[in-house]
This record gives C-alpha cells, structure tokens and sequence, in this order.
C-alpha cells in the first residue's frame, strides 16, 4: 500500500505571502470589474491596497498576470465542484442534471456576467483577455465535460462521436436561454425556475439527439 505523502505546512512567511496575494486578488477583482481592463492600472490597485506598487509588482509582474490570476482564482473552486459532480459510477441523465445545474448557476452569477460583459466589451482591443478568459474558464470545463461524455460513450450510454463537439453542444444549449437575456440585460436576476427549464431542455435535446445507435434503431423500427 502507497503511503499519503502530505505536504508540510507553509512557514509562517509563507503564509502572510500567501494571505497578501489573497487580498491582492480580491481587491483586483473588484477593480477590474468596476473599472474594465482599460480602466484598470496597477498604481490604482495598489492605492486601494494601500501598499506600494513595489509589493504588488512583486506578487504579479504585469496587469496581464494579474488578470490572469483573477480569473483562475474564480474558476478554480467551480472546476474542482464539476468535476465531483461528473461521477462515471451514475446514472447518465441526472449527472447531466446536476453538471448542468451548476454550470449555469455559476455563469448566471453577478460576479460571471460581469466578468462576461469586461470580456465581450473589451477583448476586441486587448485580445489577451480573450484568451486568457478562454484558457482558464470554458476550455477547461469544455474538456473536463467531454472527458466525462467519452466515458459515456465508452461504455455505451451515448453514441460515439466527437466529445469535445458534444461538450460543446451541451454547454451551448445549457447557456442559451437565461444566460444569454442576462448578458443582454433582458432579465435582471435569474430565476430558479428558468434555469431549471434551461437545464431540463438542453439535456433532453443532448440525451435525444446523442442516443446510442441501437436505441435509434429500435426506434425506428417500431415507427
């Protein structure tokens, strides 16, 4: 049996180090979301801190790392929920459920449709916060969703095809109903029950439109 290495815990050095990048983080967050990326400068960041601009250099060498840190920090907690959530002992059907669930609970929050408007309105002059958004945030769960499906496939649930194209489909019919009025400012606050028609429809579409060949067969034998 293979003994658990832990880790020893951080010094106490490394541990105010830590707690600071932590504050730097929280108080990016808000600046970039309040003022946009353009608006958004290091010397405004640390004056909010209320440290030198040396201190927060020495934490992130540039805006573009700082951002990028940001956005990280926001997806890392949703990435580690999806992935207990996209359990391949369960039933098909409810796991789709419930991942789709929290994916649309986590891009209809304040904080995500803001953070969606900074990109859609700016990512044309700077494309660095396009990419860096896109790498951190819907590739990640594009692929931890498609690592899922081909298990489904593999085991037969659904029909094999391209599993990133089927993340991709799944995630697209999830966000296209709320998500997309409250980008657009055509509904103020999602509302329970609309997100769970979203999820009911997208998942009944994906399920019917990805059902095993043979299911699809004996469907049409009996039409």
């Amino acid at each position: 049996m293979t003994a658990v290495v832990k880790s020893p815990p951080p010094t106490r050095r490394e541990a105010r180090r830590l707690d600071r990048r932590d504050c730097i983080l929280t108080v990016a967050e808000r600046y970039f979301l309040e003022h946009g990326y353009a608006g958004t400068t290091m010397s405004g960041i640390a004056a909010d801190l209320g440290g030198s601009k040396g201190t927060l250099w020495n934490h992130f060498p540039s805006k573009e790392e700082l951002f990028s840190a940001v956005v990280d920090r926001v997806v890392t907690a949703y990435r580690m929920q999806l992935s207990q959530i996209l359990d391949p002992c369960g039933l098909l059907e409810p796991t789709l459920l419930r991942a789709c669930r929290s994916l649309l609970d986590k891009v209809c929050s304040p904080q995500a449709i803001a953070l969606h408007r900074l990109i859609y309105s700016e990512g044309g002059r700077f494309p660095e916060l396009s990419r860096i958004f896109f790498e951190l945030a819907p590739r990640h769960t594009r692929a931890l969703l498609a690592d899922f499906l081909e298990g489904a496939m593999n085991r037969g649930q659904i029909r094999r095809a391209d599993p990133t194209d089927a993340a991709r489909m799944l995630m697209a019919m999830t966000m296209g109903g709320s998500h997309q009025q409250l980008l657009m400012g055509q509904m103020r606050e999602p509302r329970p029950e609309a997100l769970q028609a979203d999820v009911a429809l997208a998942v009944n579409l994906f399920m019917r439109a990805y059902a095993p060949e043979s299911t699809v067969a004996t469907t049409g034998q009996s039409a």
